[in-house]
């Protein structure tokens, strides 16, 4: 089976403005309706004063991000890159609708043996504040050979 496709310090870049229809569509799916997302007026008794985006709905975005890594990665034939999880995710600052994110992804670590990656991603948003992190796990698993 070949090495792992990526090498520590190769990076990913997702951009995205959070709109309306992102935060209603996501609390529909989800059915995470909490006035924090959907109640303007009770968000705007709030510390934050407006309504602010799912956590989860940034870990979509990070998703995107594994997703572009994938695919810059050069082909592996014998193996299929498939994700392991989100380690260390932190929500450091709220995310309003309208606010434009800007993801960074980057391998910080190759585990050969274990045909894994581990990266870094960072989120902020349009005025550079850092609005989230988390480490995530790619992982190629081996492909299921036919004769």
């Amino acid at each position: 089976m070949s090495e792992v496709p990526v090498r520590v310090g190769q990076s990913v870049r997702f951009s995205k403005t959070v709109g309306e229809s992102d935060v209603y569509l996501f609390a529909g799916i989800t059915g995470d309706l909490s006035p924090n997302h959907v109640n303007e007026q009770v968000m705007a008794a709030s510390s934050y004063g407006r309504r602010i985006a799912h956590g989860a709905l940034l870990v979509g975005f990070m998703s995107t991000c594994s997703t572009r890594m994938i695919e810059a990665a050069p082909p592996t034939p014998d193996a299929t890159a498939v994700s392991l999880g989100y380690d260390r995710i932190r929500f450091l600052a709220p995310v309003f609708i309208g606010d434009t994110l800007n993801l960074t992804y980057t391998i910080a670590e190759i585990d050969p043996a274990r045909r894994r990656s581990r990266a870094k991603i960072e989120v902020t948003n349009q005025h550079g504040t850092l609005v989230a992190v988390a480490e995530h796990i790619l992982k190629w698993v081996p492909n299921v050979r036919t004769s």
